[in-house]
């Protein structure tokens, strides 16, 4: 069965339209906290974070009375990365955490991510279970005056977070002498960026801290790493860091401008921890994942295996596999020794760990070469036009004129309103060709 209101990283979608509105979010905070309640019977907790929209001064409050209402108690945690509210919805083992993003989208769009007791983001089956107690009748769900939850804000909640990043490093670990450039995509990650780099020491040269509501992700951070590459150049710095809007993607750019996808991240600290003996079992990629990649991974001898697109299927295939290495090429990375789900910042100093003794970032990557990739995506009003007749008929056809020169992936967006066409293969006129025959199938 479909879900009704989750796609594959939680609820988002355009603010004041459809499911992202104060009704909504009460309704959703009432679904969530009965749900999370109801495996105890008592009063639990929940722990609610946000990045920088502007939508969230008025979710947060629906969100959280929606909770209490169910009777869960609240802390409000304010701006913090999606992974900082993963690791202390567990380290204050609280029954659920909640943040309020939408990751890379524009600040018109909000959302919802939810983690378990365990940091863990919920699985299909619980986020179905929610989703019925969302359509049940209010009434139904509403605790009694005197069960009511009750709220309070925690005003260090970056602090915790940051040092939550550093005692996975030895007490030794330092920065002193680097010099780094980080954009922050004026979203969740502006306060605790810069300070965890300035408090290990490094010179730190940072954009995308001055969020007012609307500039999230507005050219810069991850999604534009042009920004970056240009702070790089201007400040000659070791190692520059870009950010997406709750932090939990990451892109690098190593001292000569060159700019860093999760893929190639994902094959150096893969070659490093085989090195070093911490790789466990394999690496988990995506279906986006580049085909160079999975091809290096075969000359290593490193078990590659794919999963459906987003850091909570690669999660889910890390736990299936007893793996503790995967990502996405967007920059979703999951260290799975550390963390339950993607963190920028924690990439960032596993990777600023790896260059502590002087080594540069051009040598540590491009360790593989990749094999062109094109990506389009269409806007489409219904996602749903990917299976029409007309469409697998076109699919069809590129997939045969590609053959085994490369490959095509469609695939419907599960965070916005768009149709996702990819094509690999070292004939970059044979990729445009491909595409354009989906297209066409898709706009008329």
């Amino acid at each position: 069965m479909l879900k009704k209101y989750f796609g594959t990283d939680g609820i988002r979608g355009r603010v004041n339209e459809g499911n992202i509105n104060g009704e909504m979010f009460f309704k959703f905070g009432l679904a969530a906290g009965t749900y999370f309640k109801n495996l105890k019977k008592t009063k639990q907790t929940a722990v609610i974070a946000k990045d920088t929209r502007l939508s969230g001064y008025t979710l947060e409050p629906a969100l959280v009375s929606g909770l209490t209402s169910a009777g869960m108690h609240v802390y409000t945690l304010g701006p913090l990365p999606s992974n900082g509210l993963a690791m202390l919805t567990k380290r204050m083992k609280a029954n659920m955490g909640i943040m309020i993003t939408a990751s890379h989208n524009p600040y018109y769009d909000n959302g919802l991510k939810l983690f378990g007791p365990d940091g863990l983001k919920l699985s299909d089956k619980i986020e179905k279970k929610i989703e019925k107690l969302i359509d049940t009748k209010i009434k139904n769900n509403l605790s009694k005056p005197d069960k009511l939850g009750r709220v309070k804000r925690l005003e260090d909640a970056n602090d915790r977070y940051i040092e939550i990043l550093k005692s996975n490093f030895p007490s030794t670990f330092s920065l002193k002498g680097i010099r780094i450039a980080i954009d922050c995509a004026n979203g969740a990650g502006y306060k605790s960026g810069p300070k965890l780099l300035s408090s290990l020491g490094a010179k730190v040269y940072d954009i995308g801290t001055a969020p007012d509501g609307l500039n999230i992700n507005l050219n810069c951070g991850s999604t534009f790493p042009k920004k970056i590459q240009t702070l790089v150049k201007k400040y000659k710095v070791d190692l520059g860091i870009s950010l997406d809007g709750d932090a939990d993607r990451i892109i690098l750019c190593d001292e000569k401008g060159n700019i860093i996808d999760g893929d190639q991240i994902i094959a150096m600290l893969a070659s490093r921890w085989k090195r070093k003996k911490i790789l466990k079992g394999g690496v988990i990629g995506t279906l986006m994942s580049n085909y160079g990649l999975q091809n290096y991974f075969a000359e290593q001898n490193v078990k590659f295996i794919r999963s459906n697109v987003g850091d909570r299927y690669v999660k889910e295939k890390m736990q299936k596999n007893n793996f503790n290495l995967g990502g996405e090429q967007s920059g979703h990375i999951i260290l799975g020794n550390f963390a339950t789900t993607g963190d920028g910042l924690l990439v960032a100093l596993e990777v600023l760990f790896s260059m502590r003794k002087g080594r540069k970032a051009s040598d540590l990557f491009n360790i593989f070469k990749p094999m062109p990739q094109i990506l389009e995506n269409v806007i489409v009003k219904d996602k749903n036009l990917i299976n029409k007749l007309k469409c697998k008929q076109a699919i069809r056809k590129a997939n045969k004129l590609m053959g085994k020169k490369g490959r095509l992936l469609v695939r419907k967006s599960g965070t916005e309103p768009k149709i996702r066409i990819m094509g690999e293969s070292f004939n970059k006129k044979l990729i445009k060709q491909c595409i354009d025959i989906i297209k066409r199938s898709i706009k008329f």
